[in-house]
């Protein structure tokens, strides 16, 4: 998508982080705010770059299978950058399964969905009408030369014009003008319509940015559908999960937009997620577990082979897999036909059941077609398990081979069989890798790590010249 036509300032190279009060954070009292909401606003004398914090934004948040934005969040806060959370969507109101879930919803923005926002987004869109209609309609326009070049595509564009309106609206009455967008879908959109939105009513000198967060596989797997070469050059910065991302990435645009890709590891509380008071160690079978979400990607099925070959090699295991998804009921009749009792689907479990979960567990398992870096893996390492997981991705990034557990060929019950059967024979061997894991963890995915290098990130994307 292409900026507004009038040519852009540089940025100064530096851009202040600040800390405002609890109540600042949330609700946006600070005096530019009021300046910003009553369309007064100036910036100070010397300022020529943007106002202070950064608004996240993601499709649908806070949710279960979101927690590392969670941390990525906290952990910024505590490094002193003012983050405020939006989601385009609000969550259901029973996928709210654990307090820290509420207490984060309470304190997140909802862009549309619930029927009490329709006078906000209404409000919005009068507002730039009245005040800027030149503006709104440009965005418009932008909105129906956005993306993929199908009918269907483009009116998808104009709906994400609609929430960037709102967006902005929130924004200036925040005295906001950064958006930080995690995942390459909706969020990213909103997020570049927001950005283009704020420097057509504002100006240049402005600085409005945008930036987001590149996961994979999924982006990757639809390089055309979420136009994601297009967001990459737009955008002012792209955090990257892993060097493998940022690599597959770095195929998609032109070398002079390299440098803005960086790494940004994802984290774990390594005080939340230690490893039990006493040493592994109890009679009876070897306890498996499997976190993640019950899609084809992750490979549950393949598991399930596993767990099959290792009941033949007269291997005793004791598995739990958590999660929900598409893949519930099939599971859940593949053990019942198979006769798997040592299988237990236990259903999705919130951050507050799972580190006494991974201390129960002897070795965790995850058997994935397609993954990013996953969250769980530090989670479990951090709890001192041995992993068996799959080569692939950015996977050998955090594990290695015979250091922190065992990486198999993707897809091979038989060889995941083998790695557990290992494991099962040497209480010594599980020991010693789960040891190291944590180590690993502990040195780069840790929110004293790795929220340096966010904040960094965002302060590199914030002075970045247009």
């Amino acid at each position: 998508m292409t900026r507004p036509a009038p040519a852009r300032a540089n940025s100064p190279a530096e851009t202040r982080v600040g800390t405002p009060t609890a109540a600042q954070a949330h609700t946006g009292t600070t005096a530019d705010a009021r300046a910003h909401a009553q369309g007064t606003f100036e910036p100070r004398a010397g300022e020529g770059r943007a106002p202070d914090g950064v608004a996240y934004l993601v499709s649908r948040y806070p949710a279960l299978s979101h927690t590392f934005i969670e941390r990525e969040v906290a952990g910024l806060r505590a490094a002193g950058v003012r983050v405020e959370t939006f989601t385009v969507r609000p969550t259901p109101s029973e996928q709210l399964i654990t307090d820290g879930l509420r207490a984060e919803a309470e304190h997140t923005t909802a862009l549309i969905g619930d029927p009490r926002l329709r006078r906000t987004v209404w409000r919005a869109h009068v507002r730039l009408l009245r005040e800027n209609p030149g503006a709104w309609f440009a965005g418009l326009a932008r909105a129906l030369r956005t993306g993929p070049r199908s009918p269907k595509a483009r009116l998808w564009q104009v709906f994400y014009f609609l929430e960037a309106v709102v967006l902005l609206h929130h924004l200036r009455a925040r005295g906001l003008r950064h958006v930080h967008a995690h995942f390459v879908n909706v969020g990213s959109d909103v997020a570049r319509h927001t950005a283009a939105l704020g420097a057509d009513v504002e100006g240049e000198q402005a600085g409005w940015r945008w930036s987001f967060t590149m996961h994979g596989p999924t982006g990757f797997d639809a390089v055309e559908a979420v136009d994601l070469a297009a967001k990459t050059r737009d955008a002012d910065g792209v955090s990257c999960i892993t060097d493998f991302c940022r690599s597959q990435l770095m195929t998609l645009v032109e070398p002079e937009h390299w440098p803005k890709l960086q790494v940004v590891h994802m984290s774990v509380d390594a005080d939340t997620y230690h490893p039990p008071a006493a040493p592994r160690g109890h009679d009876g079978p070897l306890r498996l577990l499997d976190v993640g979400r019950l899609v084809p990607a992750k490979g549950p099925s393949i598991l399930l082979d596993a767990i099959e070959s290792l009941r033949e090699r007269g291997v005793e295991v004791d598995a739990r897999i958590v999660g929900a998804g598409p893949l519930r009921d099939d599971l859940a009749a593949a053990v019942r036909d198979r006769g798997l009792t040592e299988v237990t689907l236990t259903g999705p479990l919130g951050q507050d059941f799972l580190p006494e979960l991974y201390r129960w567990a002897d070795v965790f398992v995850l058997p994935s077609f397609s993954e990013g870096l996953p969250v769980v893996l530090m989670e479990a390492m951090a709890t001192g398990l041995p992993v068996v997981t799959t080569q692939i991705a950015g996977v050998n990034e955090l594990v290695t081979d015979g250091v922190h557990g065992a990486v198999v060929p993707a897809g091979r019950a038989d060889r995941l069989a083998d790695a557990i059967a290992t494991l099962a024979a040497d209480p010594d061997l599980r020991a010693r890798l789960g040891a190291a894991g944590r180590e690993a963890v502990l040195a780069g995915f840790t929110p004293e790590t790795t929220a340096p290098a966010a904040a960094r990130f965002l302060q590199a994307a914030q002075g970045a010249a247009r």
